[in-house]
């Protein structure tokens, strides 16, 4: 058993629009659903100071209370052992620090870490910077990354930074950037490609979280820019922008245009992959541009890509 402190969490855009006891019941797997609905029922959740009901719907920015919880679970000690610490520890060790004052942490993750616990996942980034860095009294992802995507993660250290990046994201006032290596020879021309394929999330048999291309499914709109060649013509650099932030937007609409990302294990093609020996997948958040939440100061945030991308920018 282990028992939590009172949480904040901070819904993102990805998980608007859920119940509010079917997001806790993901949030807090081995959890009895009876302690659920009885800890919303008696006004011990909140979304944004005020009590919910069971069937409220959260919404991109919300800030939910969650009291201390008792978690049964034959995976987790009785207390935060000193293995846990040190795993976060060493986690957080190298992590690169691309800017960091009073309100914002911005890192450059590796890629092959999640950047939070849940699915099978005991330790996530977030969890293993809030162990590292005690001293801190708020530390929430502003937006997340894939486990394997490398790149610039934002995370706010003040509440106010948070809700007003949140907002940011909204009303497209952010500059996110991914570079990527993808399969096919691509020939659109030199300039900026738009890509508006609606996104529907659903869950396979075994649980994992799938996106496909529907009619039915939201909006999202993501513009490409081919940079280069590589592998001899067979795939392709491409920038890619954000102008939504759905999940695994950027993989899906590459994969439905016809352009897989290299080394994706679950939109991208095993035996090209295997054919140009990609060892990862070749997608990296590598710029951001943002007004500073609290200083309204301009900020233009890089991360190289990491060794072994095989990046050869053209012109």
């Amino acid at each position: 058993m282990s028992e939590n402190s009172v949480q904040f969490i901070t819904i993102s855009p990805e998980e608007e629009g859920q119940r509010l006891d079917n997001f806790l019941m993901k949030w807090g797997k081995g959890v009895p659903k009876s302690h659920i609905y009885r800890i919303i029922r008696s006004g011990e959740i909140r979304i944004n100071k005020k009590r919910a009901d069971v069937t409220s719907r959260i919404v991109a920015g919300d800030i939910i209370r969650i009291p201390p919880i008792r978690v049964a679970s034959p995976e987790s000690p009785a207390v935060v052992s000193a293995v846990s610490i040190q795993n976060a520890d060493k986690m957080v060790q190298n992590l690169p620090i691309l800017y960091e004052d009073d309100a914002l942490l911005i890192v450059n993750k590796p890629s092959g870490i999640a950047v939070h616990g849940g699915s099978g996942i005991s330790l996530g980034l977030i969890e293993a910077l809030r162990m590292a860095k005690p001293e801190l009294k708020f530390l929430e992802l502003v937006h997340r990354l894939d486990r394997d995507t490398s790149g610039i993660l934002m995370l706010a250290k003040k509440r106010s930074a948070l809700t007003i990046l949140h907002e940011d994201i909204r009303n497209g006032n952010m500059d996110k950037r991914y570079i990527f290596v993808a399969h096919g020879s691509f020939s659109e021309g030199l300039g900026h490609i738009p890509l508006k394929y609606p996104l529907h999330k659903y869950i396979l048999a075994n649980g994992e979280r799938r996106v496909r291309v529907e009619d039915f499914g939201q909006a999202s709109h993501t513009v490409i820019k081919f940079l280069s060649q590589a592998h001899g013509g067979k795939c392709f650099v491409g920038e890619a922008q954000l102008r939504t932030g759905r999940t695994h937007q950027i993989r899906v609409h590459l994969q439905h245009h016809g352009y897989p990302i290299l080394g994706d294990d679950k939109y991208g093609v095993l035996e090209l992959d295997k054919a140009v020996k990609a060892k990862r997948l070749m997608l990296h958040a590598y710029k951001l541009a943002i007004t500073h939440p609290l200083t309204k100061e301009k900020l233009n945030i890089s991360a190289p890509a990491p060794e072994g991308f095989e990046i050869h920018h053209g012109k």
